[in-house]
C-alpha cells in the first residue's frame, strides 16, 4: 500500500491538455517540493432537470455527461449535473444555455477549486499516488487527495530590485536563510557586501533565474513585489527577448493585468509571490502610509536614511555610476527590511493560518466572499442543495450596526462593557444561516428572524461552523498564538458582511437583516437592565455599552461593578432566550475598560452628541492612559499641530488643570512660527491625478503644483498615480511642502486646527478659545 505524504499547497491551475483537462498541484512538503497531476477530471455545472429537452437539443454537438443526484436548488426546483471532458466545452456550453434563457448554476467555479473544497480541503492535504521521475522535485501522477493537517515551515527570499527612472535595472538584492546577495551590473570591485557583479541587464536577469533556481524557495516576499518588482523583471525580460524560468519545475514565470482595474498578477509555479503591502492589510494592519520606510519605522523602530522619492533616486542614480558597493548595501538593507517586518508581525503564520481555515490561496487579498463559499458549499451540496447564482439586481440594503444617539457630556467613572463577537454570537444563538432559511421557512416551530425570515432550530451549518472557530480562537488565545487568533477573528466577523453582499451567491437580506436588527434589540435591551441598575447608559454602538456610573469610583470598584453587570447581563439573555425562544443564549458581554473622566463631545456647531468620536483616559492596573477614538488626534487628515494641541490639552481638562495659558501660548508659538513644522497636511490621492476633473481639493491643486516643478527640473512625476502628498495652506492657497513659495496662512490653522479642537472640550469646563484668545488675536 502506497504511503500516506503530506504537504501544504501552494500554487494550483487548471488547463485543457490533448482534450482533456489536467490539474497541477505544487506543494511544499517534509521532503522538498512535489507536483501532483491529475487528468480527467470532469468540471461540472447544474441545470433545471424539466428543462432536459430543450437543454439536449441546444447542447446536441458537445460531449457531455447528464446526471441526476437528486439535488435542487432553494427554491425546491430539481436539478442535473452535466459533466464534461474539457473546459472548453464546459464553457462552450454555459454560454449557450445562457443565451437561451436556460438557468445554470455553479459553473463559475475553477476546476481545481472544486476539487479541493469539495473534498473539504484547506491549505494542507494528505495525498498517495505514483511518483515518476523529475528533477529537483517529486512528481505524482492521478494521486489521491484528503485534508491534512500539517504544518509547513516556508522557504522564503525576500526581493528588492533598484533601478533608473525608466526602469532599467541596477541591481536586484536577494535575502534569505543563509543568504544575502546583491546582483549587481558592473565591473568587480572589492564591497563589504557579498555582490555577483554582471555585464549588462540581460546577464542580471539570467543570473536571477539562476539564483532564484539554486536557492529554490516556496515564497518571495517584498515591498509592491508583484506590481513593481516582479512586474518590471518581467516587461525587461520581454524587451530583451527572454522567458524567465522562475517557477519549479523549469517553469515560467507569467505576468496578468486586469483590465477593468489594472491590477497586476503574476504566476510563479510552485512558487508564491507576497506583497508585504498586501499582507499586511489582509491582517487588519493599518499605518497613515504603507511605504516601506514609514512601516519599518513603526514596527522595527528603522528604516531608509530618506523618504524624499526624488532625492533618493537621484541618489540611487549617482551611487549606480559612482559607489555601486554603497547602492549594493542599500538594496540589500531593503530587502532585510521587509524579511525582519514579515518576522516582527508573524505574517506567515497568519497567511498559511488563513488559507489552512479558508482554502484561500496565500497571496489572496481580500477573498472573503470566497473563503465563505469554500467553507458552506460543500455542506449544501451534502445536503441535496446546489447554490444560488449571484442576485441579479446586486441585492437589497441591509440595516446596519446599532448606534444610540450619544449623551454629550464631560464625566468621570465611565464603563466600557463589549459583546464578545457579537454578530458571530447572534448567528450561532439564533441559527443564522442560508439553508437553514430556505428550511425554516417550510417548519412550524422555526426560529423567528425579522423581515420575514425565520430559521430551521435544527437544520443549519453555519452556527456549527462558527461554534468550531469560536473554540479554535479561545484555544488559541490561551496558547497566546496572535496570529491564529486574528485569522479566526477576521474569518468569522467577515460571515455578517458576506451575507449582506450582493456578491455573495448565499446573499438573502433575510440573513443579514436578522443578524443587524436582533443586534439592535439586544443592544437596547442590554441598556435598559443596565439602567435599571442606577447607572445611565450614555452611548452604545453596534457591539459596546457606555455606562456612567452611579457614585463615586477608583479603578477597583468600577472594574467590580463592570464585571458584576456583564454577569447580571449575560444572565439576563440565558433565561430571556430560554423563555422566549427555546434557546440557548451564547452571547456574552464583558467588561471591557474603564475610564476615570471621559468626554462625548457634541457634533460641531451643534448641541446634538457626536457618534463615533470620543476621548477619555483609561486606568488599568494603575497605569493611565489617554484614548482618543475618532478623533483629530488618530486621523491622519488633521495636521500634527491639531494632534499635539488635542493631546496636551485634554490631558489638562482630564486632570482637572486650567488650560487657559496652554490655549494662549499654542496660539502664540503658531502665529510666531515656532510650529511650522507641524503645519503640514498629508492626504491620499485616491485615483490619478488626472481624473480630478470637476473637484478640485487642496491636496490635488498642491500635487499638480509639484508635479509642475518636477517637470520643469527634469524630475519624475512623482503624483500622477494614487498616493499622498504633504503640503501646507498658504496665503496663495495649498503648496506641496518641498516646493512652498508663499507665506503661511496661519489663519487657517487657528481657525480649521485649533478652534475646531479647542471647541470640543472647553465649553464643558465654562470656557470658550473666543475668550481666551480674542484679544491676543487681534494683536496680529
Amino acid at each position: 500500500m502506497d504511503e500516506i505524504q503530506r504537504g501544504f499547497i501552494l500554487t494550483r491551475h487548471s488547463r485543457d491538455l490533448a482534450g482533456n483537462t489536467e490539474i497541477v498541484y505544487w506543494l511544499c512538503s517534509e521532503q522538498g517540493p512535489v507536483k501532483l497531476v491529475l487528468e480527467g477530471e470532469r468540471p461540472l455545472l447544474m441545470v433545471p432537470l424539466d428543462e432536459a429537452a430543450p437543454i439536449a437539443g441546444l447542447l446536441a454537438g458537445i460531449d457531455y455527461q447528464w446526471a441526476e443526484p437528486g439535488l435542487q436548488t432553494f427554491e425546491h426546483r430539481p436539478v442535473a449535473v452535466l459533466y464534461f471532458t474539457s473546459l472548453a466545452s464546459h464553457k462552450q456550453a454555459a454560454a449557450l444555455l445562457r443565451a437561451a434563457a436556460i438557468a445554470v448554476y455553479e459553473d463559475d467555479f475553477r476546476l481545481h477549486e472544486r476539487y479541493l473544497f469539495s473534498r473539504f480541503i484547506q491549505g494542507s492535504v494528505d495525498f498517495i499516488g505514483r511518483q515518476l521521475p523529475a528533477s529537483g522535485y517529486r512528481r505524482f501522477t492521478q494521486p489521491r487527495l484528503k485534508p491534512g493537517d500539517w504544518q509547513p515551515e516556508f522557504s522564503t527570499l525576500s526581493l528588492d530590485i533598484e533601478c533608473s527612472a525608466k526602469g532599467e535595472l541596477y541591481s536586484i538584492g536577494l535575502y534569505g536563510q543563509g543568504l544575502a546577495r546583491v546582483l549587481m551590473i558592473g565591473q568587480p570591485e572589492s564591497a563589504a557586501t557579498d555582490i555577483r557583479w554582471v555585464a549588462d541587464e540581460p546577464a542580471l536577469l539570467t543570473a536571477l533565474e539562476q539564483e532564484l533556481n539554486l536557492y529554490d524557495p516556496d515564497l518571495i516576499i517584498g515591498w509592491s513585489l508583484v506590481n513593481f518588482d516582479l512586474r518590471l523583471i518581467l516587461q525587461r525580460a520581454a524587451l530583451h527577448g527572454l522567458r524567465l524560468k522562475l517557477g519549479r519545475g523549469g517553469e515560467g514565470a507569467y505576468l496578468r493585468e486586469a483590465s477593468h482595474s489594472g491590477q497586476v498578477f503574476v504566476t510563479l509555479p510552485g512558487r508564491v509571490a507576497i506583497d508585504g503591502i498586501d499582507a499586511l492589510k489582509t491582517a487588519c494592519y493599518q499605518f497613515d502610509s504603507f511605504s516601506l520606510e514609514q512601516v519599518a519605522q513603526r514596527l522595527l523602530g528603522r528604516g531608509k536614511q530618506t523618504e524624499d522619492v526624488a532625492n533618493r533616486l537621484a541618489t540611487i542614480q549617482r551611487d549606480f555610476r559612482h559607489n555601486k558597493p554603497k547602492l549594493a548595501a542599500y538594496n540589500l538593507e531593503d530587502c532585510r527590511l521587509v524579511w525582519d517586518i514579515f518576522e516582527h508581525t508573524r505574517l506567515l503564520d497568519f497567511l498559511r493560518l488563513r488559507s489552512q481555515l479558508t482554502g484561500l490561496e496565500l497571496d489572496r487579498s481580500g477573498g472573503s466572499v470566497a473563503a465563505f463559499t469554500h467553507l458552506y458549499l460543500p455542506h449544501v451540496h451534502r445536503a441535496g442543495y446546489v447554490a444560488p447564482n449571484l442576485p441579479a439586481d446586486g441585492g437589497l440594503a441591509s440595516p446596519g450596526g446599532y448606534v444610540m444617539e450619544s449623551k454629550p457630556g464631560l464625566y468621570r467613572h465611565v464603563l466600557v462593557l463589549d459583546f464578545k463577537s457579537l454578530y458571530p454570537s447572534i448567528i450561532r444563538t439564533f441559527k443564522i444561516d442560508p439553508l437553514g432559511l430556505v428550511l425554516g421557512l417550510q417548519e412550524a416551530d422555526a426560529i423567528p428572524g425579522f423581515r420575514g425570515g425565520q430559521f430551521s432550530r435544527h437544520r443549519h451549518f453555519l452556527p456549527a461552523i462558527i461554534e468550531a472557530l469560536w473554540q479554535q480562537r479561545d484555544h488559541a488565545k490561551r496558547q497566546q498564538d496572535g496570529p491564529r487568533s486574528q485569522a479566526i477573528k477576521i474569518l468569522m466577523n467577515s460571515f455578517y458582511g458576506v451575507l449582506g453582499s450582493g456578491g455573495c451567491r448565499f446573499y438573502d437580506t433575510r440573513l443579514a437583516s436578522s443578524i443587524t436588527l436582533r443586534g439592535h434589540d439586544i443592544m437596547q435591551q442590554t441598556a435598559a437592565w443596565i439602567e435599571q441598575q442606577g447607572h445611565r447608559v450614555i452611548y452604545g454602538d453596534t457591539d459596546s455599552v457606555f455606562v456612567l456610573l452611579a457614585g463615586n469610583h477608583d479603578e477597583a470598584s468600577a472594574s467590580a461593578e463592570g464585571r458584576r453587570l456583564a454577569g447580571l447581563v449575560n444572565d439576563g439573555w440565558q433565561a430571556t432566550l430560554a423563555e422566549q425562544f427555546r434557546l440557548q443564549s451564547h452571547l456574552e458581554l464583558q467588561f471591557e475598560t474603564y475610564y476615570s473622566r471621559f468626554l462625548m463631545p457634541t457634533i460641531r456647531g451643534r448641541e446634538q452628541g457626536s457618534k463615533k468620536r470620543y476621548a477619555g483616559l483609561s486606568v488599568k492596573d494603575g497605569r493611565v492612559s489617554l484614548i482618543f477614538k475618532g478623533m483629530e488626534t488618530v486621523r491622519s487628515d488633521w495636521t500634527p499641530l491639531a494632534q499635539w494641541f488635542q493631546t496636551r490639552l485634554y490631558r489638562l481638562v482630564f486632570e482637572d488643570r486650567d488650560p487657559s495659558d496652554f490655549v494662549r501660548t499654542a496660539l502664540a508659538q503658531t502665529l510666531a512660527g515656532e510650529r511650522d513644522a507641524e503645519l503640514v497636511y498629508r492626504k491620499r490621492l485616491r485615483r490619478p491625478l488626472a481624473l480630478y476633473v470637476k473637484s478640485q481639493p487642496p491636496q490635488v491643486r498642491a500635487a499638480r503644483l509639484a508635479d509642475e516643478h518636477n517637470a520643469r527640473l527634469g524630475r519624475p512625476l512623482r503624483y500622477q498615480q494614487k498616493g499622498h502628498i504633504r503640503y501646507l495652506i498658504t496665503l496663495n492657497g495649498p503648496e506641496p511642502e518641498e516646493y512652498r513659495r508663499s507665506a503661511i496662512d496661519y489663519q487657517h490653522y487657528i481657525d480649521r486646527q485649533l478652534k475646531p479642537v479647542a471647541d470640543a472640550i472647553l465649553p464643558f469646563v465654562g470656557l470658550s478659545f473666543e475668550a481666551l484668545t480674542g484679544r491676543q488675536l487681534g494683536l496680529f
